[in-house]
C-alpha cells in the first residue's frame, strides 16, 4: 500500500521508534517521583523542553507537554474562555478541535475572520477590526490540514502584538514540513507528534505565564497540566522533530540544503498536479493560487456515479491510501467547513480528494499515484456509462 495520507497521521519514523524504545528502557519512573530514577526521567523531559524551545524560539518554561494538539487546543480555549473578556476572532479554516472548543468555551464571543477564495485569511481586514477594539485574542493556524494553504501567521502575530492582543497558532501541520523558527513569538502554539513521524499521544502547548489548566489534579508541568507525563512519547516526538528540523536547516530554516529540499519535493508534487489537470479535464486544485505545503494536493475530482464507488475507495483497491475532504453526500456528515469558508458549494466539496505525502515519498510514488488515478477514472467512467450497478 502506498501511503498518501500523512496529513492525517505520519507513520512512526525509525528515529522516533528508536527514541521511544530507548526511553522505555532508560526512564521507567514517574518524573515526579523523588528518587534518582524519577529525577532522571524529569531531567530527560527538561532537556527535551529546552530543545523544542530552541527550535521555536521561546523559553523552555513556556512549553507544556500534552497528549496532542486536540488537548492543547481545548486547553487554550478553556483558558481564554475563563480568564478573558471581549471578542475572539477566529479563522473559519480551523481544525474541529479548535472550532468545537470555541463553541464550548467562547459561545457568543467569537467572530470569524474573512477568508479569500484561495484559502488565505485576509489579514488586512484583521488590521481594521483590531483598530475597532474589543478583541482579546486572534486564532489562526499556520498551515491548513485539508488544503495545505499556508497562512500569514507572521503578519497576524505582528498585528496582534502591536494591538496588545493574544495570538493563538495551531502549528500541527506546519511543524515537520517547515522549520519551527519564529513560532515562539506567538502567545500560544499547539502541536502534536504524529503529524511528523512521532507517536500518537505526544503533544505540546506553548503558553504565557498565568495559564489556567484544563486538566487538574496534580502539580505536573508547573501546575499547568495535571497528569503523569508520557516520557517515551515526548522524547520520541522531540527526536522525530529533530530529524525534520535538521533536514529543514535547523533553527534558521534557511540552511544550505533547505531550499533545494523543498524545491525537489514541490517539483514532484507539481508534476502530479500538472498530470492531474491535463489528464482529467475539470479537475480543480483547491488553493492553487496560494503558497502551500510541499506535500499536499487538495483536488476537486470529476464526480463519481455512485457514492459506494467514490474515488477514495477505488484508489484504496489499487493500493493507494488517500483521504477526502468530506464524506460523499450521505446525510451523515456535513460538507467541509474549510471549503465552505472558501466559497465552495457542498456538492463541490463532496468531490475533494486530499493527497498528502511524507518525507520518504519519492517522485516515482507520485508518478505511480497518477497511474492509479487514471485507472480509477477509467473504472468510474465505465460505471457511469453502463448505468446503475444492478446489484
Amino acid at each position: 500500500m502506498r501511503y498518501f495520507d500523512h496529513n492525517a497521521t505520519h507513520p512512526l519514523s525509525p528515529v522516533a521508534r528508536a527514541a521511544w524504545l530507548d526511553a522505555v528502557d532508560r526512564f521507567p519512573a514517574n518524573p515526579s517521583s523523588p528518587h534518582r530514577w524519577g529525577a532522571r526521567a524529569g531531567k530527560a523531559l527538561d532537556d527535551a523542553r529546552e530543545q523544542l524551545a530552541a527550535w521555536l524560539g521561546c523559553g523552555a518554561s513556556d512549553i507544556v507537554w500534552t497528549a496532542g494538539a486536540t488537548e492543547s487546543n481545548n486547553a487554550v480555549l478553556q483558558h481564554l474562555g475563563t480568564t478573558t473578556e471581549g471578542w475572539v476572532l477566529m479563522s473559519p479554516l480551523e481544525h474541529p478541535s479548535m472550532r468545537m472548543a470555541v463553541d464550548r468555551w467562547l459561545a457568543g464571543r467569537c467572530e470569524f475572520l474573512p477568508v479569500n477564495r484561495s484559502g488565505v485569511v485576509e489579514w488586512g481586514e484583521l488590521a481594521n477590526r483590531l483598530k475597532a477594539g474589543g478583541v482579546t485574542a486572534v486564532i489562526s493556524m499556520a498551515a491548513n490540514n485539508e488544503t495545505g494553504v499556508i497562512q500569514p501567521w507572521r503578519e497576524l502575530q505582528a498585528l496582534c502584538a502591536q494591538a496588545g492582543v493574544a495570538y493563538v497558532c495551531d502549528a500541527a501541520q506546519w511543524l515537520g514540513k517547515r522549520a519551527g523558527a519564529g513560532l515562539g513569538s506567538c502567545d500560544f502554539v499547539t502541536g502534536c507528534a504524529h503529524k511528523f513521524g512521532g507517536p500518537p499521544g505526544g503533544g505540546f502547548l506553548k503558553c504565557p505565564p498565568g495559564f489556567r489548566p484544563l486538566l487538574v489534579g496534580g502539580p505536573q508541568e508547573d501546575g499547568r497540566r495535571a497528569g503523569t507525563e508520557n516520557v517515551p512519547a515526548i522524547l520520541s516526538m522531540v527526536a522525530a522533530l529533530g530529524e525534520r528540523e535538521a533536514a529543514l536547516g535547523g533553527i534558521s530554516g534557511t540552511g544550505s540544503g533547505f531550499e533545494g529540499i523543498l524545491a525537489s519535493k514541490q517539483t514532484s508534487r507539481d508534476r502530479f498536479i500538472d498530470a492531474l489537470k491535463s489528464g482529467l479535464p475539470g479537475v480543480e486544485i483547491v488553493g492553487e493560487a496560494s503558497e502551500r505545503l510541499w506535500n499536499t494536493v487538495a483536488a476537486l475530482m470529476p464526480a463519481a456515479a455512485d457514492c459506494r464507488r467514490r474515488w477514495v475507495v477505488r484508489l484504496d483497491r489499487l493500493g493507494f491510501a488517500v483521504s477526502t475532504g468530506s464524506a460523499c453526500a450521505s446525510g451523515k456528515e456535513k460538507p467541509s467547513s474549510v471549503l465552505s469558508a472558501m466559497g465552495y458549494r457542498s456538492d463541490e466539496s463532496d468531490r475533494m480528494l486530499r493527497f498528502s505525502a511524507g518525507w520518504e515519498t519519492t517522485e516515482q510514488d507520485w508518478l505511480d499515484l497518477w497511474q492509479a488515478v487514471q485507472e480509477a477514472a477509467r473504472s468510474l467512467l465505465d460505471v457511469r456509462s453502463a448505468g446503475p450497478d444492478p446489484r
